[in-house]
């Protein structure tokens, strides 16, 4: 038998058994294969890492591991601290757009909340999200880590936080993206963009008590469902101030 001696940094060890974590692992094999099936096979989701050494060397995920080979794997977050050239990472995606698992309705809804483009159902089947993620240059995000190891999931990340409050602070730490939180932008029912609209052109679709009180509404361009600032208003802010009050 073969044997390559792996070590996972960070949080990839977050993946792995205890007794496993933080330690060098010696892997036997009898056939010869990739260094991404070899990683995968130890439970390490690819779209988690960054980079990859093999004897002091950056490769890419097609390299074939060899009998004897010493490999460091580094995660994301590992980017700006190793010297070690990434020849796995791919390109961020020009626009930051989220599909999201079944797991992760309240999530899916915080990221709509603070107009982040977040695809959501709960009847999507695994090959259909990684389809989406792939196509349309999504991040996945999912609590399911065998759904980041399918091979058409380019961006992906496997959100750590069981907590819905925490997740969105996770997330947003991870893809640095509190300088564009927006709030009130988007649908949360549809994703659909909210525009301004008159209270004449909706009056009809008021209750008597809002078409009195309420000046100022937003309709969803995607599924018409109307804004305003009700009763539930202040509560979606207080989230907001306190989401926003931890990169601070």
């Amino acid at each position: 038998m073969a044997k390559a001696t792996f070590h996972f940094y960070g949080e990839l060890n977050d993946f792995l058994p205890a007794n496993k974590r933080q330690v060098e692992i010696e892997h036997f094999f009898g056939e010869k294969g990739s260094i991404k099936d070899m990683i995968e096979s130890l439970g390490i989701p690819h779209p988690e890492v960054d980079c990859i050494e093999v004897n002091g060397a950056s490769v890419d995920f097609s390299y074939i591991v060899q009998d004897g080979d010493v490999i460091n794997v580094y995660p994301i977050s590992a980017a700006t601290k190793t010297p070690i050239l990434s020849l796995v990472r791919p390109q961020p995606p020009k626009v930051i757009r989220f599909v999201l698992d079944i797991h992760l309705g309240k999530l899916a809804s915080s990221l709509r909340l603070l107009g982040f483009d977040t695809l959501y159902r709960n009847d999507y089947d695994d090959a259909e999200l990684a389809a989406i993620s792939s196509t349309q240059m999504r991040i996945l995000l999912t609590r399911d880590k065998g759904l980041l190891m399918r091979s058409a999931v380019t961006y992906g990340y496997y959100v750590r936080n069981t907590d819905p409050q925490q997740q969105i602070v996770e997330v947003l730490r991870r893809f640095n993206l509190f300088k564009l939180v927006s709030p009130f932008a988007r649908c949360l029912r549809c994703n659909g963009l909210l525009k301004p609209v008159t209270k004449q052109a909706i009056i009809d679709k008021l209750p008597e008590n809002i078409q009195r009180d309420v000046k100022e509404f937003h309709c969803c361009q995607g599924c018409a469902q109307i804004y305003w600032k009700g009763s539930h208003y202040e509560k979606l802010q207080q989230f907001i101030d306190g989401v926003l009050d931890c990169n601070r």
